[in-house]
C-alpha cells in the first residue's frame, strides 16, 4: 500500500475541524471524503469527485453489511414511528412520570435499560434512544444528555460483554495476534481476563451512574440541562435533531387503547428475536452444537439485526390494528412518518463510512501507529497504546477499524517488551471505545445522536469533556499502574480508587441545576 505520511492526516482531521465549525456534518464528511480522494487521485480534483461518488459512497453499499445495518436503522425507526403514532410511547411517558417523579430516576432508568441492552451497541443506541426520548423530554432532560447516557452505555457494555456482536471480532483480532508471534494461548480465556482492564469502559459507566445519582453536571452539559430544565427548551436554540419532525411531532390517536407495556412489546420483540437469530446464524442452523458465546460470535450481526427490525415492525402494527385504533393504512403511514426521519443520518452513516475508506487507503492508522513508536518504556506501553487507539478512533471513526490495525502491534509491543499484555490487549479495545466516543464521524456516536433526536454536534460538544476526564482517570488510576506488571487482584482496587476519583469530580465540581 501507498503511504502518503502527513498528508493522511489532512482528511480527517478537515472533516472533524468543519464539522465542529460548522456543524453541518453532511457537507464536512463530504469535503473531508473528497478532500482524500482528490490527493489518491494525484491531487486531481475532477477524478477526486467522480472517485467520492462512484467509489468511496457506493463501494460500501456494495457490501451486505452496511446495506443491512442502514436497512435496520431505518426499519427500526419505522417501528418507532407505528409506535408513537399508536399512542403506546405517550402512555409510557405518562406511566414513567407519575414513577419517577425526578429527573434522577428518569436518568437511573435510562442507564439501567442501556445495561441490560448488551448483546449489540447498535440496537442498544436505537432501543434506549427511542424508548425513553419522550419520557426525558416530559422530565425536561436535555436531548443531550439523553444522548450522553445513550451513548456512554451502547460499546462499552456491548465490547465487554461476554456474549455478544462484539466476541467474534474481538476474538478474532487476538487469536490473530497470538498465531502470528507463535503464542499459545486460548483466546476467549484471554478475552474474559482483559474485562477488568478495559479502564476507561469501566469508568464510563460509573460516570453516568454517578452524574445520574448526583444530579450534577461541568462544563457544556450544565448549560444544556440549566436551559431544558429552566426554559423548557430540550434542545438549544438553531439545533438540527437527527431525527426529524416526522418522529418527534408525530399525530397521536386520541382513541387509542394502548397501555405503557404495549410500547416495549415490539422491543422486546426485535430484543428476542436478535437473541435466537444469532444464535441460528452463528451456528449455521439448530443442527450443530455450540457454546453460546462461540455462536454469537460466529454471527451476523447486521443479517439478524435486519430480521429482528421487521419482527418488531410485524408486532407494532398488529398491536396498533387491535389496542392502537390505527387502520392498516395510518400504520403504515406512522411507518412511513418513522422511516423518513432516518435521511439525515443515513447520509451521514454513508458519507461516515466513505470517509473510513479512504483514511484507510492514505494509510491515516498506519502512520500513526509509525510515527508513535520509538523507545517506549515497557511500562508506558499500556498507556501509550491506549492513547494511540483513541487518537486514530477519533480521526478514523471507526472503533473496530482501529482494533483491528493497532492489536496486532499492541500485542507484539507487549511480547518483545515484557510489558502486561492483558493490560495491553484491554488498552487496545477500550482506546478505541474512547476515540469514538469524542468524534464526530463516529457512527455509533452518530447512531446516539439520531435515536436521541439530538443536535449531533451538540452531543459530542456536551459528552467530549466527560470522556476526556473518563480518559485521563483511566490512565491515571488504571494503565499506568497497570504497566508495572501488578498482581492482577490489584486491578479492582483500581478500578474503585478511578470510580472513587470521579465521584469526588462529580460531586465537588459539577453543579446541580436544581440547587442552582
Amino acid at each position: 500500500m501507498e503511504t502518503y505520511g502527513w498528508l493522511s492526516l489532512i482528511p480527517p482531521a478537515l472533516a472533524i475541524i468543519l464539522a465542529w465549525w460548522s456543524r453541518e456534518v453532511l457537507v464536512s464528511l463530504f469535503i473531508g471524503t473528497f478532500v482524500g480522494a482528490t490527493i489518491i487521485a494525484d491531487f486531481n480534483p475532477l477524478v477526486g469527485f467522480m472517485r467520492t461518488l462512484d467509489k468511496y459512497m457506493i463501494e460500501n453499499l456494495t457490501d451486505s453489511w452496511y446495506i443491512s445495518i442502514l436497512l435496520f436503522l431505518i426499519i427500526l425507526s419505522g417501528m418507532v414511528g407505528i409506535i408513537t403514532r399508536s399512542g403506546a410511547t405517550n402512555a409510557v411517558a405518562e406511566f414513567v412520570a407519575k414513577k419517577a417523579k425526578t429527573t434522577r430516576r428518569a436518568q437511573l432508568a435510562t442507564w439501567l435499560m442501556g445495561i441490560l441492552i448488551f448483546f449489540d451497541d447498535y440496537a442498544n443506541s436505537l432501543i434506549v434512544g427511542t424508548t425513553m426520548r419522550s419520557i426525558t423530554d416530559k422530565m425536561k432532560i436535555s436531548r443531550e444528555k439523553l444522548a450522553y447516557i445513550v451513548d456512554c452505555t451502547a460499546a462499552p457494555v456491548t465490547s465487554m460483554a461476554i456474549i455478544s456482536t462484539w466476541v467474534g471480532h474481538e476474538l478474532g483480532l487476538i487469536r490473530a495476534a497470538f498465531d502470528s508471534l507463535g503464542i499459545e494461548a486460548n483466546a476467549y480465556s484471554t478475552f474474559m481476563q482483559t474485562i477488568p482492564y478495559r479502564f476507561y469502559s469501566i469508568l464510563a459507566l460509573a460516570m453516568v451512574l454517578f452524574i445520574a445519582l448526583t444530579g450534577k453536571d461541568f462544563g457544556p452539559m450544565y448549560d444544556a440541562e440549566r436551559r431544558a430544565r429552566k426554559e423548557g427548551k430540550v434542545l438549544a436554540d438553531g439545533a438540527t435533531p437527527l431525527a426529524s419532525d416526522e418522529l418527534t411531532n408525530m399525530e397521536v390517536n386520541p382513541k387509542s387503547k394502548m397501555k405503557w407495556y404495549d410500547a416495549f412489546i415490539p422491543m422486546i420483540a426485535v430484543v428476542v428475536v436478535t437473541v435466537i437469530g444469532l444464535w441460528y446464524n452463528g451456528t449455521s442452523g439448530w443442527t450443530k452444537t455450540m457454546l453460546l458465546h462461540e455462536a454469537f460470535g460466529n454471527a451476523d450481526a447486521s443479517v439478524v439485526l435486519l430480521w429482528s427490525s421487521f419482527a418488531g415492525t410485524l408486532v407494532a402494527i398488529l398491536l396498533a390494528l387491535f389496542k392502537g385504533g390505527l387502520s392498516l393504512e395510518e400504520s403504515m403511514e406512522g411507518w412511513l412518518n418513522g422511516a423518513k426521519a432516518l435521511a439525515g443520518a443515513c447520509g451521514i452513516l454513508i458519507l461516515a463510512w466513505a470517509l473510513g475508506l479512504v483514511t484507510k487507503e492514505l494509510g491515516t492508522a498506519n502512520f500513526l501507529v509509525n510515527i508513535s513508536k520509538g523507545t517506549i518504556p515497557a511500562f508506558m506501553v499500556p498507556t501509550m497504546i491506549f492513547v494511540i487507539s483513541g487518537i486514530i478512533a477519533f480521526a478514523t471513526g471507526t472503533s473496530w477499524g482501529t482494533s483491528s490495525i493497532i492489536m496486532p502491534l499492541a500485542v507484539a509491543m507487549a511480547y518483545q517488551l515484557g510489558s502486561p499484555m492483558m493490560a495491553t490487549i484491554g488498552a487496545v479495545l477500550t482506546g478505541a471505545v474512547l476515540g469514538d466516543h469524542c468524534s464526530p464521524i463516529s457512527d455509533t456516536t452518530i447512531m446516539s445522536s439520531t435515536a436521541s433526536a439530538a443536535d449531533h454536534i451538540d452531543h459530542v460538544k456536551t459528552q467530549l469533556p466527560y470522556a476526556i476526564v473518563v480518559g485521563l482517570v483511566a490512565i491515571i488510576f488504571g494503565f499506568l499502574p497497570a504497566g508495572f506488571n501488578i498482581p492482577s487482584w490489584t486491578v479492582f482496587p483500581l478500578l474503585l480508587l478511578g470510580m472513587l476519583a470521579l465521584y469526588l469530580i462529580v460531586n465537588y465540581y459539577g453543579k446541580s441545576v436544581e440547587e442552582n
